[in-house]
Protein backbone atom coordinates (compact mmCIF):
# COMPACT_ATOMS: atom_id res chain seq x y z
CA UNK A 1 0.00 0.00 0.00
CA UNK A 2 3.00 2.57 0.54
CA UNK A 3 3.31 3.02 -3.54
CA UNK A 4 -0.08 4.15 -3.76
CA UNK A 5 0.42 7.30 -5.81
CA UNK A 6 -0.74 10.62 -4.05
CA UNK A 7 -0.69 14.02 -5.64
CA UNK A 8 2.01 16.50 -4.41
CA UNK A 9 1.73 17.80 -1.05
CA UNK A 10 -1.45 15.12 -0.01
CA UNK A 11 -1.03 13.99 3.26
CA UNK A 12 -1.44 10.37 3.89
CA UNK A 13 -4.60 8.52 4.91
CA UNK A 14 -4.24 8.14 8.77
CA UNK A 15 -5.59 4.61 9.43
CA UNK A 16 -6.10 5.07 13.00
CA UNK A 17 -10.32 5.12 12.84
CA UNK A 18 -10.41 3.19 9.80
CA UNK A 19 -12.28 0.64 12.39
CA UNK A 20 -13.69 1.95 15.27
CA UNK A 21 -15.02 4.62 13.45
CA UNK A 22 -13.45 7.36 16.14
CA UNK A 23 -13.47 10.55 14.81
CA UNK A 24 -16.50 10.49 12.29
CA UNK A 25 -18.24 13.15 14.27
CA UNK A 26 -15.15 15.74 13.35
CA UNK A 27 -16.00 18.10 10.64
CA UNK A 28 -12.58 17.70 8.75
CA UNK A 29 -11.70 14.12 8.78
CA UNK A 30 -14.21 12.17 6.54
CA UNK A 31 -12.83 10.57 3.89
CA UNK A 32 -14.49 9.55 0.97
CA UNK A 33 -12.96 7.30 -1.92
CA UNK A 34 -14.65 6.65 -5.03
CA UNK A 35 -13.24 3.91 -7.05
CA UNK A 36 -13.88 4.23 -10.85
CA UNK A 37 -13.60 8.24 -9.95
CA UNK A 38 -12.36 9.13 -13.15
CA UNK A 39 -14.85 7.68 -15.71
CA UNK A 40 -18.02 9.01 -16.86
CA UNK A 41 -20.11 9.22 -13.67
CA UNK A 42 -17.49 8.19 -11.15
CA UNK A 43 -15.69 11.73 -11.86
CA UNK A 44 -19.02 13.95 -11.51
CA UNK A 45 -19.55 12.41 -8.02
CA UNK A 46 -16.04 13.44 -7.30
CA UNK A 47 -16.26 16.79 -8.53
CA UNK A 48 -19.86 17.72 -6.37
CA UNK A 49 -18.06 16.22 -3.54
CA UNK A 50 -14.97 18.04 -3.62
CA UNK A 51 -16.27 21.24 -3.35
CA UNK A 52 -16.82 20.79 0.34
CA UNK A 53 -13.59 21.12 2.14
CA UNK A 54 -14.92 19.35 5.07
CA UNK A 55 -14.43 16.43 2.98
CA UNK A 56 -10.97 14.30 2.44
CA UNK A 57 -11.37 13.04 -1.19
CA UNK A 58 -9.67 10.34 -2.75
CA UNK A 59 -9.64 9.19 -6.75
CA UNK A 60 -9.26 5.20 -6.78
CA UNK A 61 -9.16 2.55 -9.85
CA UNK A 62 -7.21 0.34 -11.81
CA UNK A 63 -5.11 3.27 -13.66
CA UNK A 64 -2.56 4.94 -11.73
CA UNK A 65 -2.23 7.35 -14.40
CA UNK A 66 -6.12 8.32 -14.96
CA UNK A 67 -6.66 8.45 -11.09
CA UNK A 68 -3.86 10.95 -10.49
CA UNK A 69 -4.96 12.92 -13.76
CA UNK A 70 -8.32 13.32 -12.56
CA UNK A 71 -7.44 14.18 -8.82
CA UNK A 72 -4.77 16.98 -10.31
CA UNK A 73 -7.80 18.56 -12.10
CA UNK A 74 -9.98 18.57 -9.49
CA UNK A 75 -7.01 19.60 -6.79
CA UNK A 76 -7.15 22.56 -9.19
CA UNK A 77 -10.83 23.29 -9.46
CA UNK A 78 -11.59 23.20 -5.80
CA UNK A 79 -8.49 24.58 -4.33
CA UNK A 80 -7.72 21.90 -2.02
CA UNK A 81 -5.57 18.51 -2.40
CA UNK A 82 -7.42 15.75 -3.55
CA UNK A 83 -5.34 12.41 -3.61
CA UNK A 84 -5.24 9.31 -5.42
CA UNK A 85 -4.61 5.85 -5.62
CA UNK A 86 -4.62 2.39 -7.00
CA UNK A 87 -7.95 0.43 -5.78
CA UNK A 88 -9.27 -2.56 -8.24
CA UNK A 89 -13.01 -3.32 -7.24
CA UNK A 90 -12.50 -7.12 -7.86
CA UNK A 91 -9.70 -7.31 -6.09
CA UNK A 92 -9.29 -4.99 -3.50
CA UNK A 93 -9.60 -6.52 0.29
CA UNK A 94 -10.57 -5.08 3.14
CA UNK A 95 -6.71 -4.44 4.53
CA UNK A 96 -6.69 -2.40 1.24
CA UNK A 97 -9.70 -0.30 2.64
CA UNK A 98 -8.56 0.05 5.89
CA UNK A 99 -5.10 1.57 4.82
CA UNK A 100 -7.16 4.36 3.04
CA UNK A 101 -9.39 5.04 6.37
CA UNK A 102 -12.24 6.20 4.79
CA UNK A 103 -15.52 6.79 5.99
CA UNK A 104 -17.64 6.23 3.21
CA UNK A 105 -16.89 4.03 -0.66
CA UNK A 106 -18.54 4.65 -3.53
CA UNK A 107 -18.32 2.54 -6.05
CA UNK A 108 -18.72 4.22 -9.37
CA UNK A 109 -17.00 1.00 -11.53
CA UNK A 110 -19.71 0.02 -13.28
CA UNK A 111 -21.19 -1.82 -15.00
CA UNK A 112 -22.31 -3.95 -12.92
CA UNK A 113 -23.81 -7.05 -14.23
CA UNK A 114 -20.43 -8.80 -13.96
CA UNK A 115 -19.92 -7.76 -10.68
CA UNK A 116 -20.12 -9.54 -7.53
CA UNK A 117 -20.44 -8.01 -3.76
CA UNK A 118 -16.75 -8.47 -3.31
CA UNK A 119 -16.32 -5.06 -2.76
CA UNK A 120 -18.85 -4.34 -0.31
CA UNK A 121 -17.84 -7.28 1.31
CA UNK A 122 -14.52 -5.92 2.03
CA UNK A 123 -15.99 -2.56 2.59
CA UNK A 124 -17.71 -3.90 5.73
CA UNK A 125 -14.90 -6.00 6.77
CA UNK A 126 -13.28 -2.70 7.17
CA UNK A 127 -15.58 -0.70 8.89
CA UNK A 128 -16.60 1.47 6.03
CA UNK A 129 -19.71 2.78 4.45
CA UNK A 130 -20.24 1.69 0.97
CA UNK A 131 -22.71 3.03 -1.59
CA UNK A 132 -22.97 1.68 -5.38
CA UNK A 133 -24.31 3.45 -8.81
CA UNK A 134 -25.20 0.33 -10.20
CA UNK A 135 -28.91 -0.16 -12.38
CA UNK A 136 -28.51 -3.29 -12.90
CA UNK A 137 -31.04 -5.77 -11.50
CA UNK A 138 -29.59 -8.81 -10.32
CA UNK A 139 -26.77 -7.04 -8.08
CA UNK A 140 -29.09 -4.29 -6.80
CA UNK A 141 -32.05 -6.95 -5.60
CA UNK A 142 -29.75 -9.21 -4.25
CA UNK A 143 -27.76 -6.56 -1.95
CA UNK A 144 -29.66 -7.35 0.71
CA UNK A 145 -28.09 -10.54 1.70
CA UNK A 146 -25.41 -8.76 2.95
CA UNK A 147 -28.16 -6.99 5.67
CA UNK A 148 -26.86 -9.34 8.91
CA UNK A 149 -22.96 -9.06 7.86
CA UNK A 150 -23.62 -4.62 7.69
CA UNK A 151 -25.55 -4.11 10.89
CA UNK A 152 -22.88 -6.34 12.74
CA UNK A 153 -20.75 -3.64 11.45
CA UNK A 154 -22.18 -0.83 12.43
CA UNK A 155 -22.62 0.47 8.54
CA UNK A 156 -24.87 1.37 5.76
CA UNK A 157 -24.08 -1.05 2.49
CA UNK A 158 -26.38 0.80 -0.01
CA UNK A 159 -26.78 -0.38 -4.24
CA UNK A 160 -28.77 1.58 -6.73
CA UNK A 161 -27.73 4.60 -5.97
CA UNK A 162 -28.68 6.34 -9.51
CA UNK A 163 -31.22 7.29 -11.30
CA UNK A 164 -33.01 4.27 -11.17
CA UNK A 165 -34.17 3.03 -8.94
CA UNK A 166 -32.28 6.22 -6.22
CA UNK A 167 -33.77 9.08 -7.99
CA UNK A 168 -37.38 7.25 -10.00
CA UNK A 169 -38.35 5.81 -6.46
CA UNK A 170 -37.98 9.73 -4.90
CA UNK A 171 -40.10 11.19 -7.51
CA UNK A 172 -42.55 7.78 -7.26
CA UNK A 173 -42.76 8.37 -3.88
CA UNK A 174 -43.76 12.53 -3.86
CA UNK A 175 -46.61 12.09 -6.68
CA UNK A 176 -48.10 9.07 -5.16
CA UNK A 177 -48.45 11.63 -1.85
CA UNK A 178 -52.51 11.54 -1.14
CA UNK A 179 -53.60 8.90 -2.94
CA UNK A 180 -55.15 5.82 -1.77
CA UNK A 181 -53.87 3.50 -4.06
CA UNK A 182 -51.26 3.38 -6.44
CA UNK A 183 -51.97 1.32 -9.78
CA UNK A 184 -49.63 2.13 -12.55
CA UNK A 185 -45.92 3.24 -12.80
CA UNK A 186 -43.92 3.85 -15.85
CA UNK A 187 -40.47 5.20 -15.93
CA UNK A 188 -38.60 6.05 -18.73
CA UNK A 189 -35.15 7.68 -19.54
CA UNK A 190 -33.33 9.14 -22.60
CA UNK A 191 -29.69 10.49 -22.87
CA UNK A 192 -28.40 13.53 -25.03
CA UNK A 193 -26.24 12.15 -28.09
CA UNK A 194 -23.21 14.11 -26.91
CA UNK A 195 -22.97 11.80 -24.03
CA UNK A 196 -20.15 9.31 -24.77
CA UNK A 197 -20.74 6.37 -22.52
CA UNK A 198 -17.61 4.08 -22.94
CA UNK A 199 -17.08 0.84 -23.96
CA UNK A 200 -17.70 -1.23 -20.99
CA UNK A 201 -21.02 0.72 -20.67
CA UNK A 202 -21.82 0.33 -24.14
CA UNK A 203 -21.14 -2.75 -24.51
CA UNK A 204 -23.08 -3.50 -21.24
CA UNK A 205 -26.12 -1.97 -23.22
CA UNK A 206 -25.57 -3.54 -26.50
CA UNK A 207 -25.53 -6.87 -24.88
CA UNK A 208 -29.20 -6.80 -23.27
CA UNK A 209 -30.87 -6.22 -27.00
CA UNK A 210 -33.31 -9.03 -27.45
CA UNK A 211 -32.49 -10.43 -24.00
CA UNK A 212 -35.91 -11.88 -22.28
CA UNK A 213 -37.17 -10.12 -18.66
CA UNK A 214 -39.81 -9.96 -16.23
CA UNK A 215 -41.82 -7.63 -15.57
CA UNK A 216 -45.34 -6.36 -14.07
CA UNK A 217 -48.60 -5.83 -15.74
CA UNK A 218 -52.25 -5.93 -14.30
CA UNK A 219 -50.80 -7.72 -11.23
CA UNK A 220 -49.19 -10.53 -13.12
CA UNK A 221 -46.04 -11.02 -14.40
CA UNK A 222 -44.68 -10.96 -18.22
CA UNK A 223 -42.33 -11.07 -20.18
CA UNK A 224 -40.40 -8.03 -22.00
CA UNK A 225 -37.42 -7.97 -24.20
CA UNK A 226 -34.35 -5.96 -24.19
CA UNK A 227 -34.63 -2.66 -26.67
CA UNK A 228 -38.03 -3.82 -28.21
CA UNK A 229 -41.74 -3.17 -27.18
CA UNK A 230 -40.82 0.29 -29.45
CA UNK A 231 -43.29 3.21 -28.68
CA UNK A 232 -43.13 7.02 -28.83
CA UNK A 233 -42.40 9.94 -25.97
CA UNK A 234 -42.50 13.39 -26.00
CA UNK A 235 -40.37 15.19 -23.38
CA UNK A 236 -41.30 19.01 -22.89
CA UNK A 237 -38.18 20.89 -24.41
CA UNK A 238 -36.47 18.72 -26.20
CA UNK A 239 -39.34 16.66 -28.05
CA UNK A 240 -40.29 13.20 -29.45
CA UNK A 241 -37.92 10.53 -28.74
CA UNK A 242 -38.15 6.78 -29.88
CA UNK A 243 -38.69 4.48 -26.84
CA UNK A 244 -37.95 0.90 -25.93
CA UNK A 245 -38.13 -1.78 -22.97
CA UNK A 246 -35.21 -1.96 -20.71
CA UNK A 247 -34.97 -4.01 -17.68
CA UNK A 248 -33.90 -2.51 -14.33
CA UNK A 249 -34.33 -3.02 -10.78
CA UNK A 250 -37.55 -1.09 -10.76
CA UNK A 251 -39.29 -3.41 -12.04
CA UNK A 252 -38.94 -5.69 -9.40
CA UNK A 253 -37.99 -3.03 -6.15
CA UNK A 254 -41.43 -1.28 -6.65
CA UNK A 255 -43.49 -4.19 -6.44
CA UNK A 256 -41.72 -5.39 -3.69
CA UNK A 257 -41.65 -2.17 -1.67
CA UNK A 258 -45.36 -1.29 -3.13
CA UNK A 259 -47.65 -4.04 -2.57
CA UNK A 260 -50.47 -3.80 -4.72
CA UNK A 261 -48.93 -2.16 -7.49
CA UNK A 262 -50.58 -3.59 -10.72
CA UNK A 263 -47.94 -2.28 -13.94
CA UNK A 264 -44.38 -1.22 -14.09
CA UNK A 265 -42.62 -0.29 -17.27
CA UNK A 266 -39.47 1.29 -17.73
CA UNK A 267 -38.48 2.68 -21.36
CA UNK A 268 -34.98 3.90 -22.66
CA UNK A 269 -34.54 6.02 -26.15
CA UNK A 270 -31.35 7.01 -28.21
CA UNK A 271 -31.79 10.46 -29.29
CA UNK A 272 -30.84 9.93 -32.62
CA UNK A 273 -34.22 8.06 -34.19
CA UNK A 274 -31.61 6.27 -37.21
CA UNK A 275 -29.37 4.78 -33.78
CA UNK A 276 -32.42 3.94 -32.14
CA UNK A 277 -34.35 2.26 -34.87
CA UNK A 278 -31.28 0.93 -35.98
CA UNK A 279 -30.36 -0.90 -32.75
CA UNK A 280 -34.24 -1.86 -32.20
CA UNK A 281 -33.94 -3.56 -35.59
CA UNK A 282 -30.87 -5.32 -34.19
CA UNK A 283 -32.38 -7.08 -30.98
CA UNK A 284 -34.48 -8.95 -33.41
CA UNK A 285 -31.76 -11.65 -34.36
CA UNK A 286 -30.41 -11.36 -30.58
CA UNK A 287 -34.60 -12.16 -29.32
CA UNK A 288 -35.09 -15.35 -31.70
CA UNK A 289 -31.67 -16.65 -31.01
CA UNK A 290 -29.77 -16.11 -34.45
CA UNK A 291 -27.25 -14.45 -32.89
CA UNK A 292 -26.08 -15.29 -29.07
CA UNK A 293 -25.34 -11.46 -28.26
CA UNK A 294 -24.75 -8.03 -29.87
CA UNK A 295 -22.20 -7.10 -27.43
CA UNK A 296 -19.34 -8.03 -29.72
CA UNK A 297 -20.52 -5.20 -31.90
CA UNK A 298 -19.98 -2.31 -28.90
CA UNK A 299 -16.07 -1.40 -30.31
CA UNK A 300 -17.75 -0.67 -33.86
CA UNK A 301 -21.08 0.90 -32.99
CA UNK A 302 -19.15 3.28 -30.52
CA UNK A 303 -16.78 4.32 -33.06
CA UNK A 304 -19.66 4.72 -35.12
CA UNK A 305 -21.21 7.13 -32.60
CA UNK A 306 -18.10 9.20 -31.77
CA UNK A 307 -17.86 9.82 -35.54
CA UNK A 308 -20.72 10.86 -35.48
CA UNK A 309 -20.95 12.81 -32.93
CA UNK A 310 -22.43 16.37 -34.02
CA UNK A 311 -26.03 14.32 -34.86
CA UNK A 312 -28.37 15.35 -31.60
CA UNK A 313 -27.78 17.37 -28.74
CA UNK A 314 -26.39 17.81 -25.19
CA UNK A 315 -29.99 17.58 -24.02
CA UNK A 316 -31.77 14.73 -22.50
CA UNK A 317 -34.54 13.62 -20.35
CA UNK A 318 -36.10 11.53 -17.92
CA UNK A 319 -40.16 11.06 -17.22
CA UNK A 320 -42.01 9.18 -14.28
CA UNK A 321 -45.92 8.75 -14.98
CA UNK A 322 -47.86 7.45 -12.07
CA UNK A 323 -51.88 6.47 -12.02
CA UNK A 324 -53.80 5.63 -9.20
CA UNK A 325 -56.63 6.22 -7.06
CA UNK A 326 -57.78 8.64 -4.31
CA UNK A 327 -61.21 8.70 -2.29
CA UNK A 328 -62.63 10.69 -4.95
CA UNK A 329 -61.48 9.72 -8.53
CA UNK A 330 -58.44 8.18 -10.48
CA UNK A 331 -55.14 10.17 -10.68
CA UNK A 332 -52.69 11.06 -13.44
CA UNK A 333 -49.31 12.97 -12.22
CA UNK A 334 -46.32 13.09 -14.27
CA UNK A 335 -42.52 14.40 -13.80
CA UNK A 336 -40.30 15.45 -15.98
CA UNK A 337 -36.40 16.00 -15.71
CA UNK A 338 -34.78 17.84 -18.50
CA UNK A 339 -31.06 18.53 -18.73
CA UNK A 340 -29.11 20.58 -21.12
CA UNK A 341 -25.55 21.79 -22.10
CA UNK A 342 -24.45 18.12 -21.52
CA UNK A 343 -25.47 18.28 -17.61
CA UNK A 344 -27.13 14.79 -17.89
CA UNK A 345 -24.21 12.74 -16.89
CA UNK A 346 -24.53 14.21 -13.55
CA UNK A 347 -28.32 12.94 -12.54
CA UNK A 348 -26.89 9.38 -12.02
CA UNK A 349 -24.38 10.72 -10.03
CA UNK A 350 -26.67 12.93 -7.39
CA UNK A 351 -27.76 10.07 -5.12
CA UNK A 352 -24.46 8.90 -4.12
CA UNK A 353 -23.56 12.47 -3.64
CA UNK A 354 -26.64 13.06 -1.51
CA UNK A 355 -25.92 10.01 0.34
CA UNK A 356 -22.54 10.36 1.49
CA UNK A 357 -23.08 13.63 2.92
CA UNK A 358 -25.71 12.44 5.06
CA UNK A 359 -23.91 9.52 6.04
CA UNK A 360 -21.11 11.41 7.27
CA UNK A 361 -23.42 13.60 8.97
CA UNK A 362 -24.27 10.90 10.22
CA UNK A 363 -28.54 11.22 8.96
CA UNK A 364 -28.54 8.50 6.59
CA UNK A 365 -30.58 5.29 6.96
CA UNK A 366 -29.79 2.51 9.48
CA UNK A 367 -27.10 0.08 9.23
CA UNK A 368 -27.91 -2.79 7.32
CA UNK A 369 -27.85 -3.52 3.63
CA UNK A 370 -30.43 -2.02 1.34
CA UNK A 371 -31.39 -1.16 -2.45
CA UNK A 372 -31.46 2.52 -3.15
CA UNK A 373 -35.34 2.81 -2.59
CA UNK A 374 -37.07 5.97 -1.04
CA UNK A 375 -33.78 6.82 0.46
CA UNK A 376 -33.68 10.73 -0.52
CA UNK A 377 -36.49 12.96 -1.41
CA UNK A 378 -36.79 15.00 -4.67
CA UNK A 379 -36.25 18.25 -3.20
CA UNK A 380 -32.57 17.13 -1.79
CA UNK A 381 -31.83 15.43 -5.26
CA UNK A 382 -33.11 19.18 -6.61
CA UNK A 383 -31.20 20.92 -3.94
CA UNK A 384 -28.30 19.54 -4.98
CA UNK A 385 -28.32 20.43 -8.99
CA UNK A 386 -29.60 23.93 -8.81
CA UNK A 387 -26.76 25.36 -9.97
CA UNK A 388 -26.78 22.97 -13.54
CA UNK A 389 -28.76 23.10 -16.20
CA UNK A 390 -31.54 20.70 -15.06
CA UNK A 391 -34.85 21.38 -14.80
CA UNK A 392 -37.17 19.17 -12.77
CA UNK A 393 -40.87 19.78 -12.65
CA UNK A 394 -44.07 18.19 -11.54
CA UNK A 395 -47.56 18.03 -13.71
CA UNK A 396 -50.34 17.14 -10.99
CA UNK A 397 -52.66 17.23 -13.93
CA UNK A 398 -51.28 14.33 -15.40
CA UNK A 399 -51.69 15.65 -18.91
CA UNK A 400 -49.00 12.56 -19.93
CA UNK A 401 -49.94 8.99 -22.28
CA UNK A 402 -47.25 6.57 -22.68
CA UNK A 403 -47.20 8.74 -25.98
CA UNK A 404 -46.09 11.43 -24.12
CA UNK A 405 -47.81 14.84 -22.60
CA UNK A 406 -51.60 15.91 -24.11
CA UNK A 407 -51.26 19.40 -25.99
CA UNK A 408 -53.46 21.99 -24.76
Amino acid sequence: MNDRPQPQNAAAPDTTDAVSGAGRSGTSNHRIVIVGGYGAFGAKVAERLARDPALNIIIAGRSSAKAQACADKLTRAAGQCISSTVLDAQTATADDIRALAPTVLINASGPFQQQDYSLARACIAAHCHYIDLADAREFVCGITQLDEAARAAGVCVISGASSVPGLSSAVVLQLSEGLRHLDEVHIGISPGNAFDPGLATTRSIIGAAGKPFEARRDHAAVKRYGWQGLSRYTFPLIGRRWMCDVDVPDLELFPRHLPGIASVRFTAGLEVSAYHLGFWALSWPARFGIVRSLAPLAKPLLWLKRRLHWLGSDAGGMFVRIEGRDPRSRITRAWHLIARNNDGPYVPAIASVVLARRLVAETGPAPGAMDCFGLFTLAEFEAEVADLDIISKIDLRGRCSPYGPARS
